[in-house]
């Protein structure tokens, strides 16, 4: 009886916010692919080495771009008593300055966006009673979670403003993923929202392969921010060998050794490609082991996805490659494994609490 009185509770309460999820998983779904179409556009940045142009941080007056020929000089002054200037651009006309500085420019803008498209229908929804309670801390830590992206962002920028032409591949690397992590979070309180469907996996080879491909895709999206940071696509551009074989020497001649890691260009592209054959073979397994104990479900159906664009974020990240970073193909790259993330996240979410939302952490019947 107390057990038919709770589920009523849950179907009532589920009954009233039925429609209020649909609508707050359709906008955090908006808010994924802002921050994917961020990460593009980041990723431009980084490409044509615009990210040092603007040499302030201005959360707010910085959304007004340079308005006439006198502000557009004085941005232009800032620039040019970077190094960066001095020892790369020197000598640029101010039309070549516009054309970087439009690209950070729509990088930041990009990201203020999405602070709004966040921030007021956060507001909006919790004042007409709209979030339920399990929601409310969660949103809030999205918003949060927006607002130390920009504060490692600028961490990032400053990286370069001094004693660097390049902004630190460290800071690269973790601004890029924490891009990531916030874009995973994101995806999975979408996911959290939805109508009930299949149960979670049982424990098996399924799901802790699941569990595995989530957190490689997070170890090879930091090890294309070190890539990018230091601009290792830019040579070895054969494959499958790398310098000649297929393990070249060079791997470990820094000191000390762990410096290889994250300076060595030749250390940190032959990373970045191990990193990406390790993720294919357990997209294999985890197709292998889901298709063996849950064919025909929709665990399966994601499974097979994930191999297929694994496969197809590799084979790009070879043509990038061989085409020594042409712009079209890294940004299609970067993309990819944004997307690779998503369908990776959602699988792991409904492996490990099923096809379901989550409200006040119990089991949600469809709306």
């Amino acid at each position: 009886m107390v057990a038919a009185i709770a589920g009523m509770d849950e179907g009532r309460r589920v009954g009233r916010y039925g429609a209020d999820r649909t609508m707050i998983r359709t906008w955090l779904t908006v808010v994924a692919v802002l921050i994917l179409a961020m990460v593009v556009v980041g990723g431009a940045t980084r490409l044509t080495d615009s990210g040092l142009s603007i040499t302030e941080w201005k959360p707010i007056h910085g959304a007004i771009p340079p308005l006439n020929a006198a502000e557009w000089q004085e941005e232009f002054a800032k620039y040019q008593e970077i190094p960066e200037y001095d020892l790369v651009n020197k000598g640029m006309s101010l039309d070549e300055f516009k054309t970087i500085f439009w690209w950070e420019w729509a990088h930041r803008l990009l990201g203020r966006l999405i602070g709004v498209v966040v921030l007021v229908p956060l507001l909006v929804f919790w004042a007409r009673g709209r979030l339920e309670p399990w929601l409310k801390p969660r949103l809030a830590v999205l918003f949060i979670l927006g607002g130390l992206q920009g504060a490692v962002g600028w961490w990032m920028v400053v990286s370069g403003l001094a004693d660097r032409v390049d902004v630190s591949q460290y800071r690269l690397a973790t601004h890029l993923t924490f891009a990531c992590i916030i874009f995973a979070y994101t995806v999975w309180l979408a996911g959290s929202l939805a109508p009930a469907k299949d149960p979670p996996m049982r424990a098996g080879w399924a799901k802790v392969t699941a569990y595995l491909l989530l957190a490689m895709v997070f170890v090879q999206i930091y090890l294309g921010g070190l890539v990018a940071g230091i601009k290792a696509g830019l040579i070895y551009n054969t494959w499958p060998l790398i310098d000649g074989a297929l393990i070249p020497d060079g791997l470990l001649f820094e000191t000390p050794a762990w410096r290889n890691f994250f300076e060595n260009h030749l250390t940190v592209q032959f990373d970045h490609r191990m990193a990406g054959y390790l993720l294919f073979v357990l997209a294999l397994l985890h197709l292998w082991a889901t298709l063996r104990a849950y064919a025909g479900t929709a665990f399966s159906r994601r499974a097979i996805a994930l191999a297929v664009l694994v496969f197809a974020q590799a084979t790009i990240g070879v043509l990038t490659l061989l085409h020594v970073v042409q712009m079209h193909l890294a940004l299609t790259h970067q993309a990819g494994a944004v997307i690779v993330l998503w369908l990776a996240t959602r699988q792991l979410q409904a492996v490990t609490i099923g096809e379901r939302g989550v409200g006040d952490g119990k089991v949600a019947p469809a709306a």
